[in-house]
């Protein structure tokens, strides 16, 4: 039996080198996802660095997609990942909000809960950042969170309250 589609949706960011050159490249990557298709993309938002992060850091520029996958959660972020590496990304633990090439995260995936070592879904900060929500409500705004059942429009509109 072939396991059905499940949609899912992927924050980028980078502050690092050709910003725009590393998101283009990520999404196109993307898209070439096997047993996956890219639905929408988009439009790039610049936002400010995370407050405690490293002084000094550039300003990111962030979108989001939506793609349709045959792929387990897991198996789907380590191709994220992979993605990350292939752009010159070095991840080292402990060490957050750090300026860098690429910054993929699988943020929803379908309606799934799950809370897994390098793995939570949702995850666990997207409702407070407007990074994220912002280009995820130019593609998606009618997405719920699984767990609180709010849309992506309404979170980001109780950021902006």
């Amino acid at each position: 039996m072939r396991r059905t589609r499940i949609d899912a949706l992927i924050a980028l960011g980078s502050n690092l080198g050709d910003r725009r050159s590393h998101v283009e490249s990520a999404l196109s990557a993307i898209a070439d996802l096997p047993d996956t298709r890219l639905l929408r993309a988009s439009r790039l938002v610049e936002t400010a660095p995370l407050a405690g992060g490293e002084p000094n850091q550039r300003a990111y520029l962030n979108a989001a997609a939506l793609v349709e996958t045959r792929l387990k959660p897991r198996a789907l972020l380590d191709l994220l990942l992979q993605i990350e590496r292939d752009h010159g990304r070095t991840r080292r633990p402990g060490r957050r909000w750090v300026s860098r090439t690429l910054d993929l995260d699988l943020v929803l995936y379908d309606t799934m809960v799950l809370e897994t070592p390098g793995l939570t879904l949702p995850h666990p900060r997207m409702h407070e950042r407007r990074f994220v929500l912002e280009p995820c409500a130019q593609i998606a705004p009618w997405v719920r969170h699984p767990v609180t059942g709010r849309t992506v429009l309404q979170m980001l509109g109780a950021l902006r309250a």
